[in-house]
């Protein structure tokens, strides 16, 4: 039996210009956060889905090209096109934060510094999961 061939990916979307200084200091921000993001990859504990989201939130304001490429890449395009289809999270994305957040947590727990700083920091890491997982999956 013949192999189908992939389905087309979305057109990208496109943004109204914005002045050069606008531009520039977005694009930076997009490549910092680009940046960031891949050494989210590799580094455990730094997450990479947030900065890649916002870096393709800033290129797609200042750098037509770079969103293009984001929004194609083989690893960084179903975030953004499953963020773009309704602020879907994927489950495995899910489940990375939440093993990396009370990793943390518990290591704020035990570390030497003041109590209330480790509590308001673990109920920070808690709401943000929270909302995390009442994100809509690709898919469903």
């Amino acid at each position: 039996m013949p192999q189908q061939p992939p389905p087309p990916l979305p057109p990208v979307p496109e943004q109204p210009a914005l002045p050069a200084a606008a531009r520039w200091l977005l694009m930076l921000f997009a490549v910092l956060c680009l940046v960031m993001g891949v050494i989210g990859v590799i580094v455990p504990g730094l997450p990479s889905t947030v900065f890649i989201l916002m870096a393709g939130w800033a290129a797609a304001r200042s750098s037509p090209r770079l969103h293009a490429w984001l929004w194609r890449h083989p690893l960084f395009g179903s975030m953004l096109r499953n963020w773009a289809d309704g602020g879907r999270v994927s489950r495995h994305a899910k489940w990375s934060a939440t093993f990396l957040m009370a990793l943390c947590a518990a290591i704020l727990l035990v570390a030497s510094i003041p109590r209330w700083a480790s509590i308001t920091a673990a109920a920070c890491m808690a709401c943000v999961l929270t909302w995390l997982w009442l994100r809509p999956e690709p898919g469903r």
